[in-house]
């Protein structure tokens, strides 16, 4: 019989991993890009996709700041009008137009400020 020159232990991990904010950012990101599966970004760093899904719902909620996108040349802006509000302008008439060419939306001035941006996003 031959002696054992070699041996391989393999312990499991202690713990919990710990991972810095930018590169569950970077992970989120890898994770929106089309065509993209959250099982294949998870088994890509060794998570379990519930954790990707779980960051991803963090950015979602403003809790997980994403890098900016790259962006391939086709950015589109919008025009901005500002006009000096005179003292009588001044008080609330209780609604918020948004105007794009021919569509306005008129929403009320109690609206969330996020959900007047995901409506001019839409827009």
């Amino acid at each position: 019989m031959e002696d054992v020159l070699e041996l391989e232990v393999f312990l499991p991990s202690r713990g919990r991993r710990r991972w810095p904010d930018a590169l569950k950012a970077q992970i989120v990101s890898e994770s929106l890009e089309p065509g993209i599966k959250v099982q294949d970004v998870a088994r890509k760093y060794e998570l379990r996709p519930h954790r990707v899904s779980e960051w991803r719902r963090l950015a979602r909620d403003g809790k997980l700041v994403l890098p900016a996108l790259e962006s391939d040349g086709d950015v589109d802006f919008a025009p901005v009008e500002i006009t000096p509000i005179s003292p009588e302008a001044q008080t609330s008439s209780g609604f918020v137009d948004i105007i794009k060419g021919e569509v306005t939306v008129r929403l009320s001035d109690a609206t969330p400020a996020s959900r007047i941006g995901e409506i001019v996003s839409a827009l």
